[in-house]
């Protein structure tokens, strides 16, 4: 049978649409429940990392825990890089990759709650509501990841994408793109904030069609560590979008 899932899986570099290649398993005979990746089995790999960060987080929030901020950062990112070419090694490196980030987002979040109390609280409310929202809305159907919606949702990450990547490299310049400029609180600044909000959360809907379709299809037991690496890194760009949008929000206060 003809699968339902179409060729463009997310505009997350993680779960691009070759990442099943070589992976489905090929063996003769009955094939155990326990040897492939399950969508209940990624659900709970997604729990441990999400235990893992947020613990992390906990213990980096703090001043005195700042220097940790470029460890998270460098090492979230080159663990990052290890498990998208080496996906085998995910069971080790998406743990890891956990925790780097949750150093990272610990120092972030504390240098954003000194600026503007309870930010980081309704931050992290309003990221988890989108997560389960849009979970609902795509195990309802509400919402479906078709070929066009991909393709779109594909094509605007890219573009936000490369927005990022000529910001970083003006800053070696000293020039600013002031849109990012979490203090900004200019209507066009909020405006790009909320698409980039939107856009990161309908990544989550292609993320949950990516790990439906490697449960369909089979995928080996390892995937199911790389599936919730790939929700990880969707709901670590939106926390930090939606910490800049309610950051900008204050300032015009």
């Amino acid at each position: 049978m003809k699968s339902r899932h179409l060729s463009f899986r997310s505009g997350n570099p993680a779960l691009s649409s070759k990442v099943f290649e070589n992976t489905t398993q090929r063996k003769q005979g009955a094939l155990l429940i326990d040897d492939v990746m399950t969508i209940k089995g990624t659900v709970d790999k997604t729990a441990i990392s999400l235990i893992l960060l947020l613990t992390a987080g906990y213990f980096s929030f703090s001043e005195e825990m700042f220097f940790l901020i470029p460890i998270g950062g460098i090492g979230g990112f080159i663990i990052a890089l290890v498990t998208i070419f080496k996906k085998t090694w995910a069971p080790i490196t998406v743990p890891l990759y956990a925790i780097f980030q949750g150093l990272l987002l610990g120092g972030i979040s504390f240098m954003y709650g000194q600026l503007y109390e309870g930010i980081v609280f309704n931050a992290i409310m309003i990221t988890v509501s989108i997560l389960f929202s849009l979970l609902f809305a795509y195990r309802s159907g509400i919402i479906k990841a078709t070929e066009n919606f991909k393709l779109g949702v594909f094509a605007a990450t890219g573009g936000i994408a490369l927005v990022y990547l000529f910001s970083f490299i003006a800053s070696f310049f000293g020039v600013g793109f002031s849109i990012m400029n979490p203090t900004n609180g200019s209507l066009m600044s909020i405006g790009f904030s909320l698409v980039v909000i939107v856009i990161a959360s309908l990544n989550l809907v292609l993320d949950f069609d990516f790990i439906e379709e490697g449960a369909e299809k089979g995928a080996p037991k390892y995937m199911e560590w790389y599936g919730a690496f790939g929700l990880l890194v969707t709901l670590v760009w939106l926390y930090l979008e939606i910490l800049r949008l309610l950051a900008k929000l204050n300032s015009r206060k």
